[in-house]
């Protein structure tokens, strides 16, 4: 009997439900050492006497915190014997997580298709994060190509799941209170822009760059109860494709987002995935920059208190981002290692 072996392709099948292992308890340590290793600045969730003088109950902890918790929770029935994470779609905020909430995660599998030479496959995966009164707080779709235990066997009948390409500015706001504008102290959160101060097609380079240390990566993933081995195991992963370990795709997500506040101090709620790509690896020593586009900006039907902002968030390893990189055609520029489309919420 081998202990902890995960799931491979062949475990899975369209329509299944897992229950995930193990209820997690979100505390004010877990809220200090994301900000500790990340630096993210944006005021309601860094200040108590702001959150509460806009509306919130409590500073909810950093929404990227809470999808990577719930991310960690998949990884062991879902991930543990991953090739590589693909991509995200169809992701959402829910609900505000505060220091004593308790979170669990459901996924189901949505989708399947072997690769064409037959080592691997593509699981597509529905995950939902809930708190201890069955609130839920997250969801989002993602793939993830996993190994197979035994290259012979049968390919299941291929089924790709049809998932939206953005998600509608109306679907967002719920994990936000009414805010009020009259107590949101732009001096205090750090930047002058609100909604309207914001054109569709500008282009903000983040400006400040931070390398990543092999120890603060594999803290950061452990943070989140990921065991994925490919992020720690460097004796294993010195016979690998690479030589060395993987950084976490979330952990370079969460760095892209703490860079954004150079630019968009004001867009305080990470609302929503509509699609995401890790483009290429990240390694211990490397450097990540970041940039970001504005793609659309949208009314919320119902408020008239927060806006939304459809981002592209583009980092890159190793470049900074003053001529913002991106694509040459169809090609990504050599430095992209990431390229995500979210939306996130900013005070009128």
């Amino acid at each position: 009997m081998s202990g902890g072996a995960g799931n491979f392709f062949e475990d899975f099948h369209v329509g299944q439900v897992i229950r995930h292992a193990t209820p997690r308890t979100v505390t004010a340590g877990d809220t200090s050492l994301y900000g500790a290793l990340y630096g993210s600045r944006f005021a309601v969730q860094s200040s108590e006497a702001f959150a509460r003088a806009i509306g919130y109950r409590h500073a909810p902890a950093d929404d990227l915190l809470i999808f990577n918790i719930v991310f960690g929770k998949t990884v062991p029935d879902v991930s543990l014997n991953a090739v590589a994470n693909l991509g995200y779609a169809a992701g959402r905020v829910l609900a505000p997580v505060y220091a004593g909430d308790t979170l669990h995660a459901v996924s189901e599998v949505i989708g399947l298709r072997e690769n064409s030479d037959g080592k691997a496959g593509v699981v597509y995966i529905r995950s939902t994060g809930l708190k201890q009164d069955a609130t839920e707080v997250v969801d989002y779709v993602r793939w993830v190509m996993v190994k197979k235990r035994d290259e012979a066997s049968a390919a299941p009948e291929p089924h790709v799941p049809k998932l939206p390409s953005s998600l509608h500015a109306d679907a967002l706001g719920d994990a936000v209170p009414v805010i009020d504008g009259r107590n949101y102290d732009n001096v205090l959160a750090g930047g002058a822009q609100r909604f309207g101060d914001y054109e569709v097609g500008t282009k903000i380079d983040h400006v400040d760059g931070v390398t990543v240390e092999e120890a603060e990566h594999q803290l950061a993933t452990r943070l989140y109860q990921n065991p994925a081995r490919i992020h720690f195991n460097q004796h294993a992963e010195a016979d690998s494709r690479y030589g060395r370990r993987l950084i976490y795709g979330g952990h370079v997500i969460s760095i892209a987002r703490a860079l954004s506040f150079n630019g968009l101090a004001n867009a305080f709620h990470f609302a929503a995935i509509n699609s995401g790509r890790h483009v290429a690896p990240l390694f211990g020593g490397d450097t990540v920059y970041a940039w970001s586009h504005l793609l659309d900006r949208q009314a919320i039907s119902g408020r008239d208190d927060v806006g939304a902002l459809r981002l592209r968030t583009i980092a890159t390893k190793n470049r900074p981002c003053r001529d913002f990189p991106w694509k040459s055609g169809e090609e990504y520029d050599p430095a992209v290692i990431l390229d995500l489309d979210y939306w996130a919420i900013i005070p009128r």
